[in-house]
């Protein structure tokens, strides 16, 4: 068994947010799989069985399964490239199916994720107050063009968007309170954002339901993101770029495109890098 090291949403084939990444013959054990992406130590490891022409996929961070994670997959993407050949690829995940389309791009491969279906609802005010109240920033920060709101795209993530880029990056929370809190929502991250543009997003992600702090790129929340912005009306269709880690020095790119209708699935793209040495 090998593990593949890939880092997801590189940018300038720098930062990106790495993963493991195994294929078997056979799906191990929940604890086996528990123990190798604790080994490997990074936010998420994903774990591939071919089945006809389909891939079973599933992903673990170091201490939980973890529904559905869009770097992991696009790392998967450029593994699968590596293993089988540039092409489009379906996977199964623990809820719906997702397809993944891969090509060599620039000298590394360039991966584009097609999400399940997307929906976005929400949340009451008394929720909301117990989230902020946890992190250094107040309900009064959040910009309220933006409704918080839980968005879905294959996991659960709350949409907070604050209207100072300066809160963003000074941006902090108490890691065991707000993983309390993303278990009483079953969310995977918290997406923190700022609008720059019509057309650009800067974000920070809490992932204390994985165990780990901060995620340097996020797929999952990027297309789930997608699909809030097409329900609240703020862009009907089209694309957006996200910048993500920047202020955890490890830069990453995200590009997202989506059609007009509600509730259909959303696309997010991003180059990949291998990780020859660990740390790297």
């Amino acid at each position: 068994m090998s593990i593949q090291r890939i880092s997801a949403f590189s940018y300038n084939n720098e930062g990106g947010n790495p993963a493991g990444v195994a294929f078997y013959e056979k799906m191990p054990t929940h604890e086996e799989m528990l123990r190798i992406a604790n080994d490997v130590g990074y936010s998420e490891s994903a774990f591939l069985v071919k089945q006809n022409e389909n891939f079973r996929i599933r992903y673990f961070s170091p201490i939980e399964e973890v529904a559905f994670c869009g770097h992991a997959t696009i790392a998967s993407a450029a593994a699968l490239a590596r293993k089988y050949g540039e092409g489009k690829y379906n996977l199964i995940i623990n809820d719906g199916e997702v397809n993944v389309e891969v090509q060599n791009k620039d000298n590394n491969y360039f991966a584009t994720l097609t999400s399940v279906n997307t929906y976005s609802k929400e949340v009451e005010i008394q929720y909301v107050q117990k989230i902020v109240d946890k992190f250094n920033f107040n309900i009064e920060d959040l910009n309220e063009k933006f409704p918080v709101s839980i968005a879905f795209a294959g996991a659960r993530h709350l949409i907070l968007v604050l209207k100072d880029k300066e809160k963003l990056s000074q941006m902090s929370y108490d890691f065991d309170a707000v993983k309390v809190l993303m278990k009483e929502k079953e969310l995977t991250t918290i997406s923190i954002l700022f609008n720059e543009s019509e057309n650009l997003f800067h974000s920070r992600n809490a992932f204390a339901f994985g165990g780990v702090y901060e995620d340097p790129a996020t797929g999952a929340a990027a297309v789930a993101l997608g699909g809030y912005l097409r329900d609240i009306g703020f862009k009907k269709e089209g694309n957006i770029e996200i910048l993500q880690g920047v202020d955890m020095k490890v830069p990453s790119k995200l590009f997202v495109s989506f059609g007009s209708e509600i509730g259909s699935s959303v696309k997010v793209s991003g180059y990949t890098r291998e990780i020859k040495e660990l740390g790297k």
